[in-house]
């Protein structure tokens, strides 16, 4: 499954930019499926996205300016709006005669999250997912990861829910192998993704224990995991003591080989409890551990079952890949070429 060439994921929303980067006042260029887009905060504040590419001799647009609601190509300075219409052309006399011809591609662009959100198409299939956790004032949200990986976005949604690659990828940080395998697992389809349970004894090390309060060489984490299609995951870890460590990982789709991870998560702890830095230090450890071997992985996934083995702990995969190819299968005339 390559994502470019499915038009369908260009009707779902990703995180593409932190807000916090475009506050410093440059417009940002990002890929997202494979279309080079331009991000820039409007007078609100509010987040507006664009194609990356002047109608006039197809300049970059990211390389411009922002000029208070607009954008300015930087080569003959015309502006366009969020709209993606031309507002001025300073060659003209009469600004009011712009043709309306002059405007380039512009997209649904809101912030959610800390996050500019994009949607490449005009009518989304769904909402932004809702992170109840992020409206609950007894949680704080830390912002962890904002980095690019050399895989695809599916194995990587597929990593997050695979409790059997623990004791292995993660030997370093939280796994352990007297748990191979969950002591509980129950697996739901939902209509929009899927929802597991699991409950797993893992290793607590030292920066563990005091990030977590827990001062023992184990542990056990009972995680529900939600799956929002096509690459949204939203983990609650919850441990013994009440601690709740909710991780929000999105792959966001650069291109059929590249993902965008943006990670944040949120504790129901605060800053005295657990320095938001020393959380960041250890999920940093993590996430680097199943980065060293997801980039090893074949980019385009396959959704026929049968081209790659499972064991029982796959269930959670095999379900995404299933959605996934109920979803091309309903929007793609050439759908039949995947299974």
């Amino acid at each position: 499954m390559l994502v470019t060439q499915h038009p369908v994921f260009r009707r779902f929303w990703y995180p593409v930019m932190p807000l916090s980067r475009l506050e410093q006042g440059s417009p940002q260029p990002f890929e997202l499926l494979g279309e080079r887009i331009v991000l820039w905060l409007d007078k609100a504040g509010q987040p507006q996205a664009a194609a990356d590419r002047c109608c006039h001799r197809s300049a970059q647009l990211s390389k411009g300016i922002v000029c208070d609601d607009h954008i300015r190509c930087p080569y003959h300075g015309w502006e366009f709006d969020g709209t993606g219409a031309c507002v001025k052309v300073p060659q003209l006399p009469d600004q009011a005669r712009i043709p309306e011809s002059y405007r380039i591609p512009a997209y649904l662009c809101q912030a959610r999250y800390g996050y500019a959100w994009v949607c490449l198409h005009p009518q989304p299939l769904r909402g932004i997912p809702v992170i109840p956790e992020a409206e609950d004032p007894s949680y704080r949200l830390i912002h962890e990861f904002y980095e690019r990986w050399e895989c695809a976005s599916l194995r990587i949604c597929e990593n997050e829910f695979d409790a059997a690659h623990i004791s292995f990828v993660h030997q370093n940080t939280f796994g352990s192998m007297e748990d191979l395998v969950p002591s509980h697992f129950e697996v739901e389809e939902l209509d929009y993704g899927i929802r597991t349970r699991t409950v797993l004894g893992v290793a607590n090390p030292e920066l563990q224990q005091r990030n977590l309060g827990i001062a023992a060489a184990k542990t056990e984490r009972t995680t529900t995991s939600t799956w929002h299609l096509p690459f949204t995951n939203h983990l609650h870890i919850r441990y013994p003591n009440g601690r709740s460590h909710v991780i929000v990982n999105i792959p966001t789709p650069i291109n059929d080989r590249a993902s965008q991870v943006v990670q944040f998560c949120l504790r129901n702890d605060t800053e005295a409890d657990t320095p938001a830095a020393e959380v960041i230090r250890f999920d940093r450890a993590v996430t680097l551990e199943d980065k060293a071997i997801l980039e090893t992985t074949d980019p385009d996934v396959p959704l026929t079952l049968s081209a790659e083995q499972h064991m029982l702990t796959d269930k959670p995969g095999i379900l995404m890949r299933k959605q996934l190819a109920a979803l091309l299968k309903a929007h793609s005339s050439s759908s039949n070429q995947i299974f």
